[in-house]
C-alpha cells in the first residue's frame, strides 16, 4: 500500500512552503514517526514526520516550494521497517575474549540510535557544513543526543570549525529562506507604516545582582532552573505597562485595541533567523515560571520545533542584545505591537552617588515606541518605571509600590 505524505499546515493564512532539507534518501526504510523532512514557512520552521513505517520514495527536491496539502513523498507500507532486536545479555569476560573479530563488530550495540554523541539528522548536516566533530559537542537530548540546538549554541560560542588553507576572494549566494524573506519585508514595513522613535535611559544592576548573588543556588534548587535577569525584567516590564496601558496597545484600522494582559515576546537569535515566542500572561507568573517558560520557548525555537501559536498574539516584546555584547542600540518595532524593550550589556561605570564617584554595574535600555499612539510622557515614564523596580526589585513584590504604601493602602 502506498501512503500520501502531503504538507500540513504551518498556521492559518499560510498557503505555501518550502522543502527546506531532507532528514531521509530516496528509498530509505523508515519507521513510523520518523522525521522526513524540514519545511519553511513565512514564520517557522518545521518537520514532517512518517505517519507510517515502510520505503519511502521522494517527489519533491529540497528548495522547491509546494502547496499546503500537496504530496511531497509516498511511503511503501507493504515494505516493513526491520525490526530493532533486543541486545542480549552480556557474555562472561572469558567468552567475550574468545569471539572473533567479526563477531565482536556485530555485537547489538551498534543498533543503538540515541546513543551519547550520536547526532540528529538535522544537527548532523550542520556539524557537516561546520566541520564539528561529535567530540566537540555536548549532547542534551534523549540520552545524550545531539541536537541541532547543541551544535547551535557551540557555534555561537565562538567554535572555529574547519579553518580556510589559505585566504579567499571567493563568494557564495544563498537563497533566501521564506522565514528570512517574511521577516525583511515585516522590518521594512515597521519603518514605512509607523512614526517610530526611542528612548533611553541608564540602570543600576547592582542590587538585582547582588539579590541574584545571594539566592541563584536556593533558587536552583527550589525550582530547578537558574535565576537570570530576563525574568525580573519581564515582571518589571508587566508592571510597568499596567501603569502605562497604551505601552500595551497596538493600532487596528482606525481603532486602538488595549490589553489587560500582558503577553511578552522574548526575542531569540536561532539558526533559521530571529524568532519572538511569547510568554502568555507574564503578569501572573513568578520569577521561576517566568524563567522556566524562556528556556523552555528558546529550546524549541533553537531546535526549530517552534510552532506559529507559540510566537502569535504577543503585546510587548522584550529584545537583549547584551548576550553578543551590544552597549546600545535602537530596537525594531514587531508588528503589530506598539513598543519594545531593548536589553544590552552590563558595564562598570563611574558614577555619582550621593556626591560621590562610585563604580557601579551599568546597564544602557532603550524602548523603541509607535508615536502615533505613544506619547513621550508615557514612553519617558514607562522606561523610568522599568528602571526604577530593576534598581529596587523588592517593589515588584508590591507591583511597584513600597511595603508602606501597601500597609496605608496607598
Amino acid at each position: 500500500m502506498l501512503l500520501e505524505i502531503k504538507v500540513p499546515s504551518p498556521g492559518e493564512s499560510i498557503t505555501e512552503v518550502e522543502i527546506a532539507n531532507w532528514l531521509k534518501k530516496e528509498g530509505d526504510i523508515v519507521a513510523k514517526d520518523d522525521e522526513l523532512c524540514e519545511i519553511d514557512s513565512d514564520k517557522a520552521t518545521l518537520t514532517v514526520n512518517a505517519d507510517e513505517g515502510g520505503k519511502i520514495s521522494i517527489k519533491v527536491e529540497a528548495g522547491q516550494k509546494v502547496n499546503v496539502g500537496d504530496v511531497i513523498a509516498t511511503i511503501d507500507t507493504s515494505v516493513a521497517p526491520v525490526a530493532v532486536s533486543t541486545p542480549a545479555p552480556a557474555a562472561p569476560i572469558a567468552e567475550k575474549a574468545a569471539l572473533p573479530e567479526k563477531a565482536k563488530s556485530e555485537t547489538p550495540a551498534q543498533a543503538a540510535t540515541y546513543a551519547t554523541g550520536t547526532p540528529s539528522p538535522a544537527a548532523a548536516k550542520m556539524m557537516a557544513e561546520n566541520g564539528v566533530k561529535a567530540s566537540d559537542v555536548k549532547g542534551s537530548g534523549p540520552a545524550g543526543r545531539i541536537t541541532k540546538g547543541d551544535v547551535a549554541s557551540l557555534l555561537a560560542s565562538g567554535f572555529g570549525g574547519k579553518q580556510a588553507e589559505s585566504p579567499s576572494r571567493e563568494q557564495k549566494r544563498e537563497k533566501m529562506t521564506s522565514l528570512r524573506k517574511k521577516l525583511s519585508q515585516r522590518l521594512v514595513s515597521v519603518k514605512n507604516e509607523t512614526a517610530m522613535l526611542t528612548t533611553f535611559n541608564e540602570v543600576d544592576m547592582s542590587n538585582v545582582m547582588q539579590l541574584r548573588k545571594d539566592y541563584k543556588d536556593k533558587f536552583k534548587e527550589v525550582h530547578g532552573i537558574g535565576l537570570g535577569f530576563m525574568s525580573f525584567f519581564t515582571k518589571a516590564v508587566t508592571i510597568a505597562l499596567q501603569k502605562f496601558p497604551a505601552v500595551n496597545a497596538m493600532i487596528d484600522g482606525e481603532e486602538i485595541v488595549y490589553h489587560n494582559y500582558s503577553d511578552v515576546g522574548i526575542a531569540v537569535s536561532t539558526p533559521k533567523g530571529l524568532m519572538v515566542p511569547v510568554i502568555r500572561g507574564a503578569e501572573n507568573l513568578s520569577l521561576a515560571e517566568i524563567e522556566k517558560g524562556i528556556a523552555s520557548m528558546a529550546a524549541k525555537a533553537r531546535d526549530g520545533k517552534i510552532t506559529v501559536d507559540d510566537m502569535s498574539g504577543g503585546t510587548f516584546t522584550i529584545t537583549n542584545g547584551g548576550v553578543f555584547g551590544s552597549m546600545l542600540s535602537t530596537p525594531i518595532l514587531n508588528p503589530p505591537q506598539s513598543a519594545i524593550l531593548g536589553m544590552h550589556n552590563i558595564v562598570e561605570r563611574p558614577m555619582a552617588v550621593n556626591g560621590k564617584v562610585e563604580i557601579r554595574p551599568i546597564m544602557y535600555v532603550a524602548l523603541s515606541y509607535d508615536h502615533r499612539i505613544i506619547d513621550g510622557r508615557e514612553s519617558v515614564g514607562f522606561l523610568y518605571t522599568v528602571k526604577e523596580l530593576i534598581e529596587n526589585p523588592k517593589r515588584m513584590l508590591f507591583s511597584g509600590k513600597k511595603g508602606e504604601e501597601v500597609l496605608l493602602n496607598l
